[in-house]
């Protein structure tokens, strides 16, 4: 007889013991970092310290000079803290009324040269940026011929002059209004940030190319409008030489300007001969006040308002370093 093997049921397969799986060894997990790399970050860390030390501490020691004794100061005794609180530079730069003439002139003259800055680039920069635009290569070129070259202060005085902007707040805010390198800039923004294929989808809704401009990509623009805004701002707000050639009302100075005639008339003042040798001494002393309160007075204003613009400066100043 034939012998026949049993059959597996469903009830034995099922009672059937499942082998346990092997036990799964942990992966060994590579270190975060090696040893070269704590080292390269250990260095890094001293290198961003000492750069932060020798970019910070002359605006430290100027701010400390401004309110120290100036013995103190020139002896060395004052280098890190305030020695002898002094306030007299302060207090001799903002008894002069000239002073505050010059801050609300210089920040009209930054808020309506500022203006007239993004007024002029924005729309330029967008048009430069879109190809379907008849002879935009012309146009850059054009634009940057005029970053190498220039005409001089002699024709450019004489051209304000001819436009009667003589002794004017236009002398200070035109000159200069539409910059090359702003335009190259936010033309290169806009290319990365406002893509043709946005563009040609506003034009299919019915937009026309102001309305693109205007709805599209200004909202999109916070960025590279901070930094231009910036750049400028701090050109004008530091801004002298234009005020010292075309002004020669004395309420239309600048702060730049103001500040500049106060601290060398102090110092005309205290490397004269004449007078008691008490009073010479006295005068030395208030004029190296004076010199450190003015360097923080023209300062400090642009020293508030950059941490509120930080975050978009730093977005803008990278436009253009990555493509794609």
């Amino acid at each position: 007889m034939t012998s026949h093997a049993p059959q597996p049921t469903a009830q034995n397969t099922a009672e059937a013991p499942t082998p346990a799986p092997a036990p799964v060894r942990p992966a060994k997990r590579r270190p975060l970092s090696s040893r070269e790399d704590r080292w390269f970050d250990r260095l890094n860390t001293v290198f961003l310290l000492a750069v932060v030390v020798v970019i910070g501490y002359p605006l430290w020691f100027v701010l400390i000079a401004s309110v120290s004794d100036p013995h103190a100061v020139q002896s060395g005794e004052a280098w890190l803290w305030p020695v002898g609180l002094n306030i007299d530079g302060y207090a001799r730069v903002f008894s002069q009324g000239s002073i505050w003439t010059g801050y609300r002139n210089t920040v009209i003259y930054t808020i309506v040269g500022v203006a007239l800055h993004l007024l002029i680039v924005l729309p330029c920069s967008y048009a430069l940026s879109r190809r379907n635009m008849t002879g935009r290569t012309p146009v850059t070129w054009y634009i940057l011929i005029t970053m190498l070259f220039s005409g001089g202060i002699i024709p450019t005085y004489l051209v304000v002059k001819d436009l009667g902007m003589l002794d004017t707040i236009w002398a200070v805010v035109v000159p200069g209004a539409a910059g090359a390198w702003s335009i190259l800039v936010g033309r290169a923004f806009f290319t990365q940030s406002v893509p043709e294929e946005l563009a040609e989808a506003a034009t299919v809704d019915g937009a026309g190319d102001i309305q693109t401009f205007l709805r599209i990509a200004i909202p999109l623009s916070a960025p590279i409008i901070a930094t231009l805004a910036l750049f400028h701002g701090v050109g004008l707000w530091n801004e002298y030489f234009k005020a010292l050639i075309y002004l020669s009302d004395r309420d239309k100075y600048t702060l730049q300007l103001v500040l500049r005639e106060l601290l060398v008339v102090s110092q005309d003042t205290s490397q004269g001969g004449a007078g008691v040798a008490g009073s010479l001494i006295e005068q030395q002393r208030l004029a190296a006040l004076i010199k450190y309160a003015v360097m923080i007075v023209a300062s400090l204003p642009l020293l508030i308002i950059y941490p509120f613009l930080q975050r978009f400066f730093t977005q803008g100043v990278l436009i253009g370093s990555v493509k794609g």
